[in-house]
């Protein structure tokens, strides 16, 4: 087959602190490059877009509300030419900021500065400089080589002069693609659409990607049945750099993964069989196993889910994620949830009514959240209660009844020695005559010298009033105790 290199459009990603303004920037963008007639079939958040600026088209890889997982940024980095860095002017950097500073370096690719808000009052773009210079962010200003543009998404100010900017370093890069080589590139994002099944938004890296290919991921296979653009318009063939929306995949196939087409459905499942990793096993230890099952509405969602709660500490608690993915609450993941006692997280999902009715007979609990952050902060309190509350026995000493003087219903007064240890006012007791353990009950209070005392000590002489449903007698042996309940592993 003949070679086909052609120039092709670069892939931008937008990195940066949570609230500087990542999204503002991708809708400020997308404001002043397509049109309401031109955005009309954009009816759902689709992963990326295209637009286009002075005669070249540049595709932005959209990710609002991921924004602040560092997965999503680093597998963003992965896929792009150019990275955005976002910095608020009257901010600076933050630690997000620093993580989206060393993706930016393990990707190697070229990064613009976007200062945002600079039309803020507090701004402040000489802090930014100093800080990047102390980050190893070495600007064109200061004879380096990564440019800067001040701009303000709100006013749009400044855009014209970024994307120029993205325009300057693809010319410089000379981003290209082999048109003849078999389709790849990356799922960017994934859902499971109600009416029409799976669907995936791919970003091609070399190929043609057409109606009809046999695809494949490492987890997935499917058949080309509908190929769209950015705004839902069908396509016949989509090419490298194009953001495309795939139907009929077999399942969803997960964010991040690559993607390759294939001549027949059997190649295909040969290439995920090589791919396919086991499931990791729960291993064997002292620790207490909290399992879940995540749904989800899109695969972002749950790779985002599943990179925070790495974060949750698990020195205690070992966190199990049974299953992961994306669609409503179904009556399997209910009997998986069962057999397995693990708890089901849905994450902007509803639950099938079926399934619903079986969680409700089986008692099982599915948890619906609309912010990751409430997911997170639910799964640390839950992983903290689900350490078992054990019953700890200290005891303390023994006491040999002597005198009983008063007897009334389930109390007597009664006078002894302590033969062992030191006894405590408050405490539990075990009504011993012999080696027969006759009963139990409370230490309620403690004289000595028919004076109140908080405890006694061995082969000291005192008078106890004490409550329990066993009569003492003179000889019995009192044995003196505390339980306290405490959080153990099981």
């Amino acid at each position: 087959m003949i070679k086909q290199t052609q120039n092709r459009a670069p892939v931008v990603v937008v990195l940066g602190h949570v609230d500087h303004g990542k999204s503002s920037i991708l809708q400020a963008i997308k404001d002043f490059r397509i049109t309401e007639k031109e955005s009309g079939g954009i009816t759902q958040h689709i992963g990326a877009y295209e637009i286009e600026y002075q005669g070249k088209n540049i595709t932005f890889i959209d990710t609002p509300g991921h924004e602040a997982f560092s997965a999503m940024r680093s597998r963003g980095a992965g896929v792009a030419d150019i990275a955005i860095l976002v910095i608020a002017a009257e901010e600076g950097i933050k630690n997000q900021t620093k993580e989206a500073i060393e993706h930016i370096k393990e990707a190697g690719i070229p990064v613009i500065v976007a200062v945002n808000k600079i039309d803020k009052p507090e701004a402040d773009l000489e802090r930014v400089k100093r800080e990047l210079a102390n980050n190893d962010v070495n600007l064109e200003s200061t004879g380096g080589d990564v440019p800067l543009v001040s701009l303000s998404a709100k006013t749009k100010k400044g855009i014209p002069e970024l994307l120029e900017m993205i325009l300057l370093i693809t010319e410089m890069n000379n981003f290209e693609a082999d048109l003849s080589k078999p389709a790849e590139g990356v799922v960017i994002e994934a859902h499971l659409d109600p009416k029409r099944g799976p669907t995936a938004t791919l970003i091609l890296s070399q190929g043609t990607l057409k109606k009809n290919n046999i695809i494949a991921t490492s987890s997935v296979i499917g058949k080309v049945k509908m190929l769209e653009d950015f705004q839902g318009k069908a396509m016949d063939k989509a090419i490298a750099s194009q953001p495309a929306v795939v139907i009929g995949f077999e399942q969803v196939p997960g964010i991040g993964e690559d993607f390759k087409i294939f001549k027949d459905a059997l190649k295909a499942r040969e290439y995920i069989n090589k791919k396919e990793k086991p499931v990791e096993a729960i291993t064997e230890s002292d620790k207490k196993v909290f399992k879940i099952i995540i749904k989800g509405d899109v695969s972002g969602s749950i790779e985002a889910i599943k990179e925070t709660i790495k974060n949750i500490p698990q020195e205690e608690v070992s966190l199990y994620v049974l299953k992961a993915d994306v669609g409503e609450v179904n009556e399997s993941d209910v009997k998986l949830a069962s057999s397995s006692r693990a708890r089901i997280l849905a994450f902007r999902v509803r639950t099938d009514p079926i399934a619903l009715k079986f969680a409700e007979r089986e008692k099982i609990k599915i948890m619906n959240f609309e912010i990751i952050y409430e997911l997170v902060e639910y799964l640390c309190k839950a992983m903290e209660r689900s350490q078992e509350a054990v019953i700890v026995r200290t005891d303390l000493g023994k006491l040999k009844v002597l005198e009983v003087f008063r007897t009334e219903k389930k109390r007597q007064i009664v006078g002894g020695k302590v033969i062992e240890g030191e006894i405590k006012k408050g405490t539990l007791i075990e009504v011993f005559r012999g080696e027969d353990k006759l009963g139990q009950g409370r230490l309620i209070e403690l004289q000595r010298n028919k004076k109140p005392i908080d405890q006694v000590s061995k082969n000291q002489e005192c008078g106890i009033l004490y409550e329990g449903g066993t009569a003492i007698e003179p000889g019995d042996i009192l044995h003196i105790y505390l339980e306290e309940k405490k959080k153990g592993n099981v």
